[in-house]
C-alpha cells in the first residue's frame, strides 16, 4: 500500500527523471520554436476534449501527464515565444526567469511576512529601489510593490491617489466625500483603469477619456478644459493618468506638460508605463519619457519588455509613506518575529497579502544580463521596428502611427480606400491562418488597420522577411478575389 506521504511527494530517482525529462523538453521547445505553428487552429470540441482526455479518477504516471500537458500547449495555444509573434506585448520569456520561477515553485516562500521569508523581501526591495532609480525618483524616497501586473498596478495607483486627495477614504470610504472624484486619462489607455473605477467603488463614471491628437497622444487642453468644467459642476478631480507607450499604437503623452498641468491643479499624476517604461534603459529613447520623474507614481510591466515570465508588475512612487497609508493593517495571527526591526511586511503595504516570490524573475534576469545587456536587448528590438518600417514602406504598405517604440500600425492605403470594409481582417485571417506568424488588427479613427509588435529579442531580420512575404501574398490574394468578384457581377 502506497503511504500517504509518497503520494505527492515523489522518490528522489523519479523527481530526478521527471525534472530531466521536463527540461530537456522545455530546452527543445525552446530551441525549435520555429517549426511550431505560431497560431493554432481553433475548435472548441477538440480543445475540450483533450483538456479532458485524462481522468482525475484514474491518476496516471507523472512523464505521461507532463506529455500529455506539452502535447496540448504545443498544438492549442498561441506560441508568444515564438520569434515571428509579432502581437500583444507577451514576449519570449528569458531562461533565467523560467529557472527563477521554479525556484520559486519549489521553496515556495511566504512574502506576506518579512520574517518568512527576509531574503526574499530584501531582493525585491533591492530591484524596486534600482529600478525606481532609472525612473529619476531618489532612492531615499522611493517606495513600491509587486503586483501580479499592470492591473493591479493601476489599481493600487487609484487607491493610493484617493488616499492622498481623501486621508478619510482609507477608512470611511466613499461615504465619507463630501463630492465626487473623478480622475482623467487618454483615449487611449489602457482598459483596466475602467476595471480599477468599478473595482474601487467610483463607478466607470468618474473617469473622464479625454481625446487624443493627430498623434494619438492624450491632448492637453482638452484635459485642462475638461478639469475646470467638473470643478464648475462640483465634482473633485483628483487623479490624472498619461500613458508610457499605449497597447494599440505605443504612443507616449507629453508626460511633463501633463506633469505641470498636475501641479498647477494639485492632481496627483500617475504614468502607466507598464510597455514603454522599458525606454528609460536606453539612452536614445530616454527622452521619449520626458518627466517621468515628476510623476507621483508609475506602473511597469517587468514581463513585457524586460522578458521575464508572466506576471511582474510594479507600482513605484516617490511618496515613501503612500503605500503604508493606503494599506497598513494588523492581524493577530501574523507572524511577529520581525515587530523589533525596522522593516515591512509586504502585506501591510500592498492590495495582496500571501503571494509568491514575484521579484525573482526580474532579480535573476538582472544579475545575470545587467543593465547593459538589457540595453543592447532592447535596442535589437527597437532596429527590428524599424526594419519593419522599412520593408513596408518599399512594399508599399503604409505605416500610420509615429512612434520610436517597435509597435508598427499599417495598411495599403490604396487598397484600404477602396476595399476599406474587411481588407485589414482578410489579411490578419491569411497570415494566422497560414500559421508561420501572428499579427493583429486594430481600429485607428474608426478605420481597422493591421499591428505588429516586435516583442521576441530573438526576431531576426529573416523573420521580418517571412511576415512580408506572407503581407504582400495576401494582400495579392484579396486583390485577386475582389477582381474576380468585380468579374462575375458584370
Amino acid at each position: 500500500m502506497m503511504k500517504h506521504n509518497s503520494i505527492l511527494n515523489l522518490d528522489t530517482d523519479e523527481r530526478m527523471d521527471v525534472g530531466t525529462y521536463l527540461l530537456e523538453q522545455i530546452n527543445d521547445y525552446l530551441t525549435y520554436i520555429r517549426g511550431v505553428r505560431v497560431s493554432p487552429e481553433l475548435s472548441v470540441d477538440a480543445v475540450a476534449e483533450h483538456a479532458r482526455r485524462l481522468s482525475f479518477e484514474h491518476p496516471v504516471s507523472a512523464r505521461e501527464a507532463i506529455n500529455h500537458i506539452l502535447e496540448g500547449l504545443k498544438q492549442y495555444q498561441v506560441h508568444t515565444p515564438h520569434p515571428r509573434y509579432f502581437g500583444l506585448f507577451n514576449p519570449r520569456p528569458n531562461f533565467m526567469g523560467i529557472m527563477a520561477d521554479t525556484i520559486t515553485a519549489a521553496f515556495n516562500p511566504q512574502l506576506a511576512a518579512w520574517s518568512h521569508a527576509p531574503i526574499a523581501v530584501e531582493m525585491e526591495n533591492y530591484v524596486l529601489k534600482e529600478i525606481a532609480s532609472k525612473f529619476g525618483y531618489l532612492a531615499e524616497a522611493a517606495d513600491g510593490t509587486f503586483t501580479t501586473g499592470g492591473a493591479e498596478a493601476n489599481l493600487t495607483a487609484v487607491l493610493t491617489a484617493l488616499v492622498h486627495r481623501f486621508p478619510s477614504y482609507a477608512k470611511e470610504g466613499l461615504r465619507s466625500l463630501p463630492t465626487h472624484p473623478v480622475m482623467y486619462a487618454s483615449a487611449e489607455s489602457h482598459h483596466s483603469l475602467v476595471k480599477a473605477a468599478r473595482t474601487c467603488g467610483l463607478g466607470t463614471d468618474s473617469l473622464r477619456m479625454i481625446k487624443t491628437d493627430s498623434e494619438m497622444q492624450l491632448d492637453v487642453h482638452a484635459l485642462h478644459h475638461q478639469i475646470q468644467v467638473d470643478r464648475a459642476a462640483g465634482y473633485t478631480p483628483f487623479l490624472i493618468f498619461a500613458t508610457g507607450g499605449t497597447t494599440g499604437t505605443g504612443a507616449i503623452d507629453p508626460i511633463n506638460e501633463m506633469a505641470n498641468l498636475a501641479e498647477r491643479e494639485q492632481l496627483w499624476l500617475h504614468v502607466d508605463a507598464a510597455y514603454g517604461g522599458a525606454a528609460v534603459f536606453i539612452p536614445e529613447l530616454r527622452d521619449l519619457l520626458r518627466g517621468i520623474e515628476r510623476a507621483d507614481a508609475i506602473t511597469f510591466d517587468a514581463h513585457k519588455w524586460m522578458s521575464v515570465p508572466m506576471g511582474a508588475g510594479i507600482y513605484i512612487t516617490r511618496h515613501k509613506h503612500i503605500l503604508h497609508k493606503t494599506f497598513s493593517i494588523t492581524a493577530d495571527y501574523m507572524p511577529k518575529e520581525g515587530a523589533d526591526l525596522d522593516v515591512i511586511d509586504p502585506f501591510t503595504h500592498s492590495i495582496q497579502w500571501s503571494r509568491r516570490f514575484i521579484g525573482l524573475k526580474v532579480y535573476l534576469s538582472l544579475v545575470t544580463v545587467g543593465w547593459e545587456g538589457y540595453r543592447s536587448i532592447l535596442q535589437h528590438q527597437t532596429e527590428m521596428g524599424n526594419r519593419l518600417r522599412r520593408e513596408l514602406a518599399c512594399s508599399n504598405w503604409k505605416v500610420i502611427n509615429d512612434t520610436a517604440l517597435p509597435v508598427v500600425c499599417f495598411t495599403d492605403s490604396n487598397t484600404q480606400s477602396t476595399f476599406k470594409s474587411n481588407f485589414a481582417s482578410f489579411i490578419c485571417q491569411e497570415i494566422l491562418r497560414s500559421g508561420l506568424a501572428w499579427i493583429s488588427v486594430y481600429e485607428i479613427n474608426k478605420v481597422p488597420v493591421l499591428r505588429a509588435c516586435i516583442t521576441n529579442y530573438d526576431t531576426t531580420e529573416e523573420d521580418i522577411m517571412v511576415l512580408m512575404q506572407l503581407l504582400n501574398e495576401a494582400r495579392t490574394k484579396y486583390l485577386e478575389e475582389i477582381s474576380e468578384r468585380s468579374e462575375q457581377n458584370l
